[in-house]
């Protein structure tokens, strides 16, 4: 999904935040000013090369994992990420590469976790956030009415969650759908962004919300979910929308 910087910053704007670009991963990482140090993002941004390594080599040794559109039956040995982008992609009949970058949100941001007590780790706007106190999260939905009118009100003890989102308008993530915004919110990242994508691919018009919706409610860990398309908009469950 496509995000503009200012709302990055607007996000975290009590935090310290710093960027980590390394190929397609672009991560914006935020945590508590007092908990900041050059060391420890030091430590984060070897812990991101580490991963990505990590995911390069085992799609070098099994190449149906990055381009299959398909559930995927991981190879033995696979790193902790693909096992985990496997499992989450195959319960919402997707290919794995649909919850990567979401798993790679949640796994930088659960090791970031062990510097700081508040994290929020976004990555192309897929989001993983731990944190203390309310967050608003804007939602940008392309040429809808309601692009960054609206924002997703985080209550700290749903926390942590992964808040990812779908677009068959805007950027260059795949979708078969043409949902201007299909946002999941789910106890994990990498489920959030497997789930986004599929529930996208079931909308092309807003007549298509009640069976998207049916088809993401009924996944175990699927907490909330915004859909919009032009000039409507569809949620369920723990969703709590706020204007911008």
């Amino acid at each position: 999904m496509y995000v503009d910087r200012e709302y990055r910053r607007e996000l975290v704007s009590d935090l310290t935040s710093f960027e980590i670009k390394i190929k397609e991963t672009d991560l914006l990482i935020s945590l508590k000013p007092a908990d900041y140090s050059s060391e420890v993002k030091e430590k984060i941004t070897q812990y991101t090369f580490f991963l990505r390594n990590e995911l390069e080599k085992y799609m070098d040794e099994d190449p149906d994992f990055f381009r299959t559109l398909n559930p995927h039956v991981i190879m033995s040995g696979a790193p902790a990420i693909a096992f985990q982008m496997a499992k989450y992609s195959n319960m919402v009949g997707v290919g794995p590469m649909a919850a990567v970058a979401g798993g790679i949100a949640q796994m930088v941001g659960e090791y970031a976790g062990r510097f700081s007590r508040e994290v929020i780790v976004e990555n192309g706007g897929d989001i993983y956030l731990r944190t203390s106190k309310v967050r608003k999260i804007g939602i940008f939905a392309g040429s809808s009415p309601f692009s960054k009118r609206i924002a997703l009100k985080i209550n700290p003890a749903r926390t942590p969650l992964g808040v990812c989102t779908s677009s068959g308008t805007v950027g260059p993530s795949l979708s078969f759908g043409k949902a201007d915004a299909a946002v999941i919110m789910a106890d994990s990242a990498f489920l959030a962004d497997a789930c986004a994508t599929a529930t996208g691919n079931l909308v092309t018009t807003p007549a298509d919300f009640n069976s998207a919706i049916e088809f993401a409610r009924k996944i175990k860990g699927v907490r909330g979910i915004l859909l919009i398309k032009d000039d409507k908009m569809a949620v369920w469950g723990s969703v709590e929308i706020a204007p911008i």
